[in-house]
């Protein structure tokens, strides 16, 4: 049996991020049995056009630095041109472009019109996201017009392989998941008390966690009013906020005030470094996800990595990732009302559920442990 060639396109460091993160893991896991060639983006958005501080990552600590050609420039269509030649040069077996924002839709359109006849036959899309979470007709007209030269779909949820199909029109559709991160290093005191002392946290507190970028869709807002609530009938709950915010930060400061929960959040807006991200998990009870929109989460899988349980809304592709009331607790809908509820139901089933043998058994079962099947059956059908 032939070890296929793969050629990977998408982000990885110096790029931070979900999806570099994802794609690291990608490129380390199709490298114990392939040979992988990685090409990097030279330049991914415009600075006008990037909502945060920086798109690298300025981490003192990091995980691995693949090899990559830094070759795409999401605005340069000469860099298209010479992305296609270096694919058509390496000749792979199988050519993965990492589909998750339709911004790049003309990018991908033009890589894969200077492909030559053999390599467009060889085109799998990994699709993070069908469109964007904060959708509109233009980034629908992106999408197809950036999944044209696709020839197979790799998922990484039920819910985008249900809503690929309308894209897809009869191509093969195939489903993983994301891996579960555990590079995070602990502490080397790594214990609840020590972390909670560095937050002004108590031992008795029940505290929870916000994770992550900041935006409109994640439902910070919602997880706010929630606590409100809580507070209503328990003084110790705790909030810890971690994470670049997308948004004006007084929208959330204006918010605290006017719930009256300021003393109970401690918010930390910026990107979380490598080396700090562990505190946050060990300092926690639960994470909680109140998403008003997902396909699938990074930060989900990053709390399994760290044996916390979660807190998640049932929207998009989240509910398949959690066994209810056993690495988590999934509320029916996005609201402060449902999610207090559900925070209140993992306090109620912490004495006598065991979370994280129950997590630990989900890791074991993790679907992106079989990707290297998964890229043998899409080499078998292009070829």
């Amino acid at each position: 049996m032939k070890t296929p060639h793969i050629v990977l396109l998408g982000p990885t460091y110096p790029y931070r991020g979900g999806n570099a993160l994802f794609m690291t893991f990608l490129f380390e896991a199709l490298e114990e049995r392939h040979r992988v060639d990685f090409i990097n983006f030279k330049m991914m958005y415009p600075a006008l056009l990037f909502p945060g501080t920086t798109p690298y990552d300025v981490s003192e600590e990091h995980f691995q630095k693949v090899p990559s050609q830094r070759l795409m420039h999401s605005m340069n269509p000469f860099s298209w041109w010479a992305t296609a030649r270096t694919i058509n040069r390496l000749d792979p077996d199988i050519i993965v472009f990492d589909w998750y924002q339709p911004f790049f839709g003309p990018m991908f359109y033009g890589i894969g019109l200077f492909l030559n006849r053999r390599m467009k036959q060889r085109i799998l899309f990994i699709t993070e996201n069908v469109i964007s979470h904060e959708s509109r007709w233009i980034d629908k007209w992106l999408t197809r017009l950036g999944v044209t030269f696709a020839k197979a779909f790799l998922t990484l949820s039920r819910k985008v392989e249900e809503d690929i199909q309308s894209l897809a029109h009869g191509r093969p559709v195939y489903r993983s998941e994301l891996p579960v991160y555990g590079w995070y290093t602990r502490s080397e005191d790594a214990d609840t008390l020590s972390a909670r002392s560095e937050f002004d946290l108590q031992e008795s507190d029940k505290v929870l966690l916000f994770f992550g970028y900041i935006r409109h869709y994640k439902g910070l807002d919602i997880l706010m009013e929630a606590l409100a609530k809580l507070l209503l009938e328990d003084s110790s709950y705790q909030l810890l906020v971690a994470g670049e915010s997308y948004e004006e930060e007084a929208l959330y400061q204006q918010l605290m005030d006017k719930l009256g929960i300021r003393e109970h959040v401690r918010f930390k807006n910026e990107f979380i470094p490598n080396e700090g991200v562990a505190r946050y998990f060990e300092a926690s009870d639960v994470v909680v996800l109140p998403y008003r929109s997902a396909t699938q989460s990074g930060i989900l899988n990053m709390a399994y990595g760290f044996e916390k349980p979660v807190v998640i809304t049932d929207v998009g592709g989240l509910g398949e990732f959690v066994d209810e009331e056993k690495t988590g607790i999934v509320v029916p809908v996005p609201t402060a009302d449902a999610v207090a509820t559900g925070i209140r139901r993992y306090y109620e089933l912490r004495s006598t559920t065991d979370f994280s043998t129950h997590i630990r058994e989900r890791v074991a079962a993790n679907s992106f442990s079989d990707i290297q099947n998964v890229f043998q059956e899409v080499y078998e059908l292009f070829h």
